[in-house]
């Protein structure tokens, strides 16, 4: 089990502006990297990580704007109750192919993202030790932390790989770190104006740890770990994301309801639906209801520049000053690129702030594997009996999600059609395939990956939706765009 501040601090926050005893779905999926190899049980991975309470964490919560209701506490009562449908063991996926899902309470399925990203790891190390090995000794030579090596061996030894020499560096690490926010505060004037999001881009909670210890020595003060706040004397962060706002719907109704749920300042994501014709009026609209509290807005996806540019305008026509917070795949270039359209838009610099995950914690690691390598999500799919995706600011977007409770089909030995096709729970099994999720899929999953890899074409390389998925995608489709 792990300590209930093992998360991102907008968790919290979400839970506490939602509905946190609601039964939803997530599941997770990488986008990108091609045919994939699953080295765990998920299910048993899972339910060791489900949040505990410890010694003082409702207090610390409290204590930096996180305090929780009756009903949050109720939700982490039943973490247990959750139910994971998941490949098994050893399978093989490959793009945007859901690897597992999870149901149960809100707030306990919400709060395990973090962490159920940072195994994106281990199947990374899995996949180039079967299926690329002359990479393996670059990838996993050097290490961050021991916490690391032993994830690596475990890998190893579980798909049958001998281990190549491991070092482990820590303090290598530490200092790589500490030159990267160095760098980014220089460009920037001051560390106050960044702040940290990279737990799950790490590989483990000890590799991050050792990257907050770098953040705080290099002066950046506040991360969205609250476990890693709490124990480095450092802040915790952060407000919304995209399965709020999917959650409710529409923008509008999402960011009210922080708003009048939540007493302190809010930051409105824009991107689920569109960021121009939806996410930053509406977000103005109740900006310019709240003056002097500060609020903000986060970019995501789409053209930022051109968002950007739009958002300062319509500001300045309204006659509001909302902090301008920018994070998604931010490096040095990017953040000297916002800052000249920060003067040159007449932004005050405490207007403008900086996040940054995988740019300082997985891009000093010394390691090709990344999250970001292989756009590891965990989305919301379901809440309560409402089907939902992330669109990603338009129709078409590669940052789509998939709807509704999804399961894969994998194509039997010997049958033609698609290798894999994402369908939904309970949807009947064409001839020629077998259910590859859950318990009825042993036997389906029973082939080695190996075997299953060869038989992959470069045709099937394609995400392919069931009847059922499919209408479900058009019919949300259909809503949010009309």
């Amino acid at each position: 089990m792990a300590g209930l501040l093992v998360t991102d601090g907008y968790k919290f926050s979400m839970a506490e502006a939602g509905w946190p005893l609601r039964e939803e779905t997530f599941y997770a999926s990488h986008r990108k990297g091609g045919l994939q190899v699953l080295p765990f049980d998920v299910e048993r991975e899972l339910r060791a990580v489900l949040p505990m309470p410890e010694a003082g964490d409702w207090e610390f919560l409290a204590a930096h704007d996180y305090e929780m209701g009756a009903g949050f506490r109720a939700a982490i009562a039943q973490a247990q109750q959750v139910k994971v449908s998941a490949l098994p063991k050893l399978s093989v996926f490959h793009d945007r192919e859901p690897i597992f899902s999870v149901t149960g309470p809100s707030a306990v399925v919400s709060w395990l993202e973090p962490l159920v990203l940072t195994w994106s790891y281990r199947i990374q190390v899995a996949t180039i030790a079967l299926l690329r090995p002359d990479e393996l000794p670059a990838a996993v030579g050097t290490v961050t932390c021991e916490a690391q090596k032993r994830l690596v061996l475990e890998t190893l030894d579980t798909v049958g790989v001998k281990a190549p020499p491991i070092a482990v560096a820590p303090e290598a690490y530490v200092a790589r770190v500490i030159a990267q926010v160095k760098e980014l505060a220089e460009v920037t004037g001051s560390p106050d104006r960044l702040f940290e999001v990279g737990l799950r881009a790490a590989s483990c909670l000890e590799q991050h740890l050792l990257a907050l210890e770098g953040c705080r020595a290099a002066g950046l003060m506040r991360t969205s770990n609250v476990f890693g706040a709490r124990k480095l004397g450092m802040i915790p962060v952060g407000t919304m994301g995209h399965e709020h706002v999917q959650r409710f719907g529409s923008d509008e109704a999402a960011f009210r309801a922080m708003v009048e749920r939540r007493p302190q300042r809010s930051s409105f994501l824009l991107d689920t639906f569109d960021t121009i014709k939806s996410g930053i009026p509406t977000a103005y609209a109740i900006i310019k209801e709240r003056p002097g509290l500060r609020d903000s807005i986060r970019y995501d996806s789409g053209d930022k520049e051109a968002q950007y540019r739009f958002a300062a305008k319509l500001a300045g026509e309204l006659g509001i000053r909302p902090v301008m917070i920018l994070e998604d795949s931010f490096d040095t270039a990017l953040t000297k690129r916002f800052e000249e359209l920060r003067r040159e838009v007449g932004w005050k610099p405490e207007e403008q702030v900086y996040g940054y995950g995988g740019f300082i914690v997985a891009q000093t690691a010394g390691t090709p594997i990344t999250r970001d390598r292989v756009s590891a999500v965990y989305k919301l799919t379901q809440t309560g009996k409402r089907p939902c995706m992330k669109f990603g600011n338009e129709a078409g977007s590669g940052k789509q999600s998939v709807p509704g409770k999804p399961v894969l089909w994998r194509r039997r030995a010997g049958a033609s059609g698609p290798f894999g096709v994402v369908a939904q729970e309970g949807e009947p099994v064409p001839e020629g395939y077998a259910l590859l999720t859950g318990a009825a899929s042993s036997q389906a999953g029973a082939r080695p990956a190996l075997d299953d890899a060869k038989e992959v074409r470069p045709e099937d390389l394609r995400l392919v939706h069931s009847p059922a998925t499919q209408a479900l995608v058009d019919a949300l489709k259909k809503e949010a765009f009309g």
